[in-house]
């Protein structure tokens, strides 16, 4: 795959945009790891390679376990996160699917069950904006280093 564009040397004011609300997202207070499981978990669903080269890494840096890495994709069917984990990647999977899911109750549920209100209107900020570097990076063609 060849990269269509650089979009940071394209418009560096949407770029600094986008870092800008990135920024603002990882002062929001939410734990770095569990952010790290979300914006892997939207790039797998939205097939952006070069976001879930990062974010594996990322998580990697962090003391993520690869056994728990390799397992978000089907993390519902394994019993290594928690049950906030469990509640943030549902809501990413709504959202990131929003067209199909309508951002269903049952998933809201959950986790209003983890989180207080600011912390879910802080991580939907966050899921949104990794869902708009993932059409950044998928639209532009963003190749991980080799």
């Amino acid at each position: 795959m060849q990269p269509r564009l650089d979009f940071y040397k394209a418009s560096p004011n949407a770029a600094k945009a986008m870092l800008a609300l990135e920024g603002a997202v990882n002062k929001l207070g939410l734990d770095p790891g569990l952010l790290d499981l979300v914006k892997l978990r939207a790039s797998q669903i939205n097939g952006c390679a070069y976001c879930v080269d990062m974010h594996s890494s990322d998580a990697r840096k962090r003391g993520e376990s690869e056994r728990r890495l390799y397992a978000v994709t089907v993390w519902r069917e394994t019993p290594f996160f928690t049950p906030r984990e469990r509640a943030a990647l549902a809501w990413t999977e709504a959202l990131t699917r929003i067209a199909d899911t309508n951002a269903p109750d049952a998933d809201y549920e959950l986790l209003s069950s983890e989180f207080s209100e600011q912390e879910r209107v802080d991580l939907t900020l966050a899921i949104n904006a990794i869902n708009s570097w993932n059409r950044l990076a998928i639209g532009f063609r963003s190749v991980p280093a080799a």
